[in-house]
């Protein structure tokens, strides 16, 4: 069946080692929208604002997924299409439990497009936060007044280890826990995902199941990789994700998305089985 949406993931995916999109992997993905009509929607873990740099680059305009499904926004019309977030309380009681664990740990946390914390620690930080400054910084009691769309906890590998396991076992049920980086947690909503987001994004689109294909690189990735008519890893995924996906394109630092583009969706040309 022919593709009529593609989900790509940013980092370690649509982006290189520079964090950036190069000019052949654009010109592919605009031949794709352009000749075949293929919807392409950016996936990521990042908040809108760290995502729209390349939206616009692209020219893209569909929906976009963020906070690896907490939120779908759509840049068009500045519309929340879905928001999941952590519960108040829930979200309280997870920093407090992490900081009787490490008390030094940073907590930062989104609610929409807005990232408050309580102090900045440049050893530690995201690639948002490499790009864009906090919108508030002061005691956590005075900006955790509503539902989290993501919380956030950087420290030492090793300390983070015990935070996450204590938390996953006090909030089973209540969270969604990834440690896609060895210094950084992000705790969602028990329902997060990017393949529900993926599968809202497509019905709002019209688009079937089977006439989705998902691009990824890690754990992060594995739920949409799954629930896409055709999943796609790349050549630097992680084991998960290889395991997940129907087929394995090149790395991303040799255009891998937009050759898997190129092949399978453009040529017709069948993809390399893991």
């Amino acid at each position: 069946m022919r593709i009529h949406l593609v989900a790509i993931d940013l980092d370690g995916t649509l982006l290189n080692s520079d964090k950036e999109i190069t000019d052949a992997t654009a010109a592919i993905l605009r031949t794709a929208r352009e000749t075949a009509g293929v919807h392409i929607v950016l996936a990521t873990a990042r908040p809108p604002r760290s995502v729209l740099p390349f939206y616009d680059l692209l020219d893209l305009d569909a929906p976009m997924i963020n906070y690896n499904g907490a939120l779908v926004y759509d840049p068009t019309c500045q519309r929340v299409v879905l928001h999941r977030p952590l519960a108040l309380e829930t979200a309280r009681e997870c920093i407090d439990l992490a900081r009787s664990i490490c008390p030094d740990v940073l907590v930062s946390v989104e609610v929409l497009d807005r990232w408050y914390t309580d102090r900045v620690d440049l050893r530690y930080t995201t690639e948002t936060g490499k790009r864009c400054a906090p919108d508030v910084v002061g005691p956590i009691d005075e900006w955790l007044t509503q539902p989290v769309t993501k919380l956030l906890l950087l420290d030492g590998a090793n300390r983070l280890a015990t935070v996450r396991d204590s938390i996953r076992r006090r909030f089973r049920h209540q969270v969604t826990i990834l440690q896609t980086e060895g210094t950084l947690l992000q705790i969602t909503h028990a329902t997060v995902s990017k393949a529900e987001a993926l599968r809202v994004v497509a019905g709002e689109m019209g688009v079937d199941r089977e006439q989705v294909m998902a691009i990824g690189d890690n754990a992060n990735d594995v739920s949409m990789l799954k629930w896409a008519g055709v999943g796609v890893a790349m050549a630097n995924a992680a084991p998960q994700a290889l395991a997940a996906a129907d087929y394995v394109t090149d790395d991303h630092n040799a255009d891998g998305a937009a050759k898997a583009i190129r092949d399978i969706i453009l040529r017709g040309l069948p993809g390399k089985r893991p």
